[in-house]
């Protein structure tokens, strides 16, 4: 039987257990913040708006990484490249057939985004054999590899992107008839929300399902000792490869999204820095979680922002990068010294801090 507010980590039942909102509480704070995401447009400046929408389609993809390095304990640093791979899929499908560079002129947004992740998917599985050959470090070094290898195939391959420091546009979203980056009732930032709030929210259900399911259960059992998992009859090869493709297809779908409100970019832009970026990601919002990876995707998608506002505070970093110290070498330098800080003081990252703070409320006022 379910408490009727509960709490945290307290189940009564295997059901309450394996719930998508294990306490009434939960389901509820779900259910109000889902509310004030749907408002927010409507009192928030624009400027800010693109942030968050950048904010929402990082968590996307940072999703995808969690479940292969959080849940199944395979450390990938290729993620950039697979981002790529989305969002030159996204670009081909919905590019002009009659421009220089390749296109088929769909528009559909579900054609391109499914597209978009279905090519990153199939990129996964071929890479995912190498998974159940290496481990730790040594797969880490591997897909590290990955982003060199796709930096150097998007500007060789000229027809798609063409050609290296050459921008190319970005898949248009046409969903029904409607343009979401055109004016209307609605500015293009609003629209653009709402459109990433909505795929954040099936993406993120879809993923918790799967975590806890039996394919998350294999995940787990593989991450936290892989031959062990196998004597009690995990298949590994079966599960690496789930786990490569998954993450793979939320990569993709990241990738086909994340320039939509920029309209434009370069084979450059899929590089370490990127890897990088979705690593601190999961490890700042916290590993094996869906609700600390939005928080984590959050605040890095923030960080630019948050530099831009310093040198108001700290007279010697200057806006310019030809100077130095800058807000662009500041912001580098934090998701380092992030990742370091959360590791040493919080290796939950958000999630853990979130945790511990609705602990004490429920608790209240023993705090043991």
């Amino acid at each position: 039987m379910r408490p009727p507010w509960g709490r945290p980590e307290l189940y009564s039942d295997y059901k309450q257990d394996m719930a998508l909102f294990d306490t009434r509480s939960k389901a509820l704070g779900t259910a109000v913040l889902l509310v004030v995401a749907a408002l927010l447009p409507l009192m928030t400046p624009d400027d800010l708006l693109a942030i968050l929408y950048t904010g929402l389609v990082l968590a996307i993809g940072a999703i995808g990484l969690n479940l292969v390095t959080g849940y199944a304990g395979q450390v990938s640093l290729g993620h950039a490249f697979f981002v790529g791979v989305g969002a030159y899929t996204a670009a081909v499908i919905s590019g002009d057939p009659d421009a220089r560079r390749l296109g088929y002129g769909i528009e559909f947004v579900p054609l391109w985004l499914l597209g978009a992740g279905a090519v990153a998917a199939v990129f996964g599985a071929i890479v995912a054999p190498l998974a159940t050959r290496l481990r730790g470090l040594y797969l880490a070094v591997v897909t590290l590899g990955l982003v060199f290898i796709g930096q150097y195939f998007f500007r060789e391959f000229r027809e798609m992107s063409g050609g290296a420091e050459q921008s190319r546009g970005a898949a248009e979203p046409v969903l029904f008839g409607m343009n979401l980056t055109d004016g209307g009732a609605f500015t293009e930032e609003q629209k653009l929300f709402w459109f990433g709030l909505v795929l954040l929210v099936i993406f993120g259900v879809l993923a918790r399902n799967i975590a806890r399911s039996r394919v998350g259960r294999a995940f787990q059992a593989i991450r936290d000792r892989d031959v062990a998992a196998g004597v009690m009859g995990v298949n590994l090869t079966r599960y690496k490869v789930i786990a490569f493709t998954i993450s793979s297809f939320y990569a993709g779908v990241c990738g086909a999204l994340l320039y939509a409100g920029i309209g434009s970019f370069t084979p450059e832009e899929f590089g370490l820095l990127m890897s990088i970026q979705f690593i601190a990601i999961v490890l700042i919002g916290g590993v094996a979680t869906i609700s600390g990876t939005i928080m984590g995707a959050m605040l890095i998608a923030m960080l630019p922002r948050i530099a831009e506002e310093l040198p108001a505070f700290v007279p010697f970093l200057s806006t310019s990068a030809s100077e130095s110290p800058n807000v662009f070498q500041f912001q580098e330098v934090m998701y380092g010294v992030l990742i370091v800080a959360f590791l040493l003081f919080e290796p939950r990252g958000l999630f853990g801090i979130w945790h511990r703070i609705r602990i004490y409320w429920k608790s209240f006022p023993f705090s043991y």
